[in-house]
């Protein structure tokens, strides 16, 4: 069952922060990651509005995302990431 990642972001070095995701798209591609949407904050509907930038990427499975997110490519690439933003990512099984 496909399935998604969020990301929240807020950007803390704009050069690293766009390094980290050139690379992380082309780390991710072999998982069958596709980027759905990458886009700023606009305001909040509801609660605080507390990230700049979401991220939302669908992969063919919840095991296709822990494969990436644990892959020897992409575990350098997280220094990276926690220099150039704050980001919480979560992982959703798509049901519907």
């Amino acid at each position: 069952m496909s399935a998604l990642m969020i990301a929240r972001i807020t950007v803390k070095d704009a050069e690293k922060f766009q390094d980290y995701l050139a690379r992380t798209q082309k780390v991710a591609a072999p998982y069958g990651a596709e980027l759905l949407f990458r886009g700023r904050a606009d305001r909040a509907l509801n609660g605080a509005n507390d990230h700049q930038i979401a991220v939302i990427a669908k992969f063919p499975s919840l095991a296709k995302i822990d494969e990436w997110y644990d892959s020897d490519a992409y575990q350098p690439l997280k220094a990276l990431r926690d220099e150039g933003s704050d980001m919480q990512m979560t992982s959703y099984e798509l049901t519907a």
